[in-house]
């Protein structure tokens, strides 16, 4: 699966304004990008959605605003959803996606390194 090259420029600069140039890092992830701010995943995209994770208390009202959920398999991805490409025709129509998501993930603590 590859992923959209002109959604994932979009994404990235979304990103890029809402997290700061070094408050993020772009990751390739299940044949697409992820952008991961705080070591927490903000959002991400595949084919031709943008993925955001919303957290478990955010799903309902992100369904409300058009998205749809975000399952792997036949499995719902907790507390992700996807927003159509096409529901995304601005930068300011991304940005009320992206930067909440970045905000939620800025507001968690680091998870520790590795081991």
């Amino acid at each position: 699966m590859a992923y959209d090259e002109e959604l994932a420029g979009r994404i990235r600069d979304a990103v890029q304004t809402a997290a700061g140039p070094d408050g993020y890092r772009e990751i390739k992830m299940f044949g697409g990008l992820c952008w991961t701010v705080n070591t927490h995943m903000a959002v991400g995209t595949g084919t031709k959605d943008l993925m955001v994770h919303v957290g478990k208390d955010g799903v309902d009202e992100a369904l409300a605003q058009g998205a749809q959920r975000a399952t792997m398999g036949e499995r719902a991805m907790g507390g992700v959803v996807l927003v159509a490409a096409e529901d995304l025709p601005d930068a300011g129509s991304l940005d009320a996606w992206v930067r909440p998501a970045v905000e939620r993930a800025q507001a968690r603590q680091p998870k520790p390194p590795k081991a």
